[in-house]
């Protein structure tokens, strides 16, 4: 049974908080809602303007606050750049940044191409450098901030047809450990969620019907995490109440062995 949605407690009260890849209906929205719920002062972004400014009515609709709302592809580093410009320029300092934006795919690796491992790559790892790079340059002159990387429980765990994602999102987990390493002397913390199986529909339509229940099967609760789940998780890790925690990889996870 899937758990009540919770009460907000004011835990992002007043933060400057960029969510990416916040359009549609999975764990980014889920998280810039949750943000603003708990009294951040989000900023949303994605490559995809339509979904972008579908979000920001969302958004508005339920705060009654609307959102900046930024077009940004992270593959391109000028685009990444004027999106944390448009941060600063609109509010003056940027408190938190939750990269989420990442790109999946399934091929075995005797038939990927080129072309696929490297678009999964540049997306899903590239995109966390440029974003966490940028949140960097503008968070350490601060002296204060918090980052929080999208990574996956397939980091750790393999399987099949996902050499692409898995290498891409373990190296989120690298990047998130030895960043956080260089940035804590600065009063920014970086640390990452894990989420095994979140659904939303996305994911229901660029997998199996049979792998998402092979999937399921592996989770202890039987079913999957709500996309909110995750971002209850993502918002404790931006909060004060993680003060003393970087450089971690948190698995939002009931799968057992």
């Amino acid at each position: 049974m899937t758990p009540a949605y919770p009460a907000a407690h004011g835990l992002l009260d007043g933060k400057v908080t960029l969510v990416t890849a916040a359009a549609g209906a999975g764990i980014g929205y889920a998280t810039a809602r949750r943000c603003a719920e708990e009294g951040g002062t989000v900023v949303i972004s994605d490559r995809h303007e339509r979904r972008l400014g579908e979000a920001a009515d969302a958004l508005t609709g339920l705060t009654g606050v609307r959102p900046l709302a930024v077009p940004c592809d992270v593959t391109s580093e000028a685009q990444v750049l004027a999106l944390f410009d448009a941060v600063m320029d609109a509010h003056g300092r940027i408190d938190v940044v939750v990269n989420n934006a990442g790109l999946g795919g399934t091929a075995d690796l005797m038939d990927m191409t080129d072309e696929q491992w490297h678009v999964v790559l540049d997306v899903t790892l590239n995109g966390t450098m440029r974003c966490t790079r940028a949140a960097l340059r503008h968070m350490v002159p601060q002296g204060r901030g918090v980052i929080v990387n999208n990574a996956s429980v397939i980091g750790w765990r393999a399987q099949r047809g996902q050499s692409h994602y898995a290498a891409a999102k373990a190296g989120v987990m690298a990047l998130t450990r030895c960043a956080a390493l260089e940035a804590a002397e600065h009063g920014v913390r970086i640390n990452a969620v894990a989420p095994s199986l979140a659904m939303h529909p996305f994911l229901a339509k660029v997998t199996s019907d049979d792998l998402l229940a092979e999937l399921t099967a592996k989770e202890a609760f039987g079913r999957s995490a709500e996309p909110w789940e995750v971002a209850n998780v993502i918002v404790f890790l931006a909060s004060d109440y993680s003060s003393y925690m970087t450089g971690e990889i948190v698995s939002v996870s009931s799968q057992h062995p």
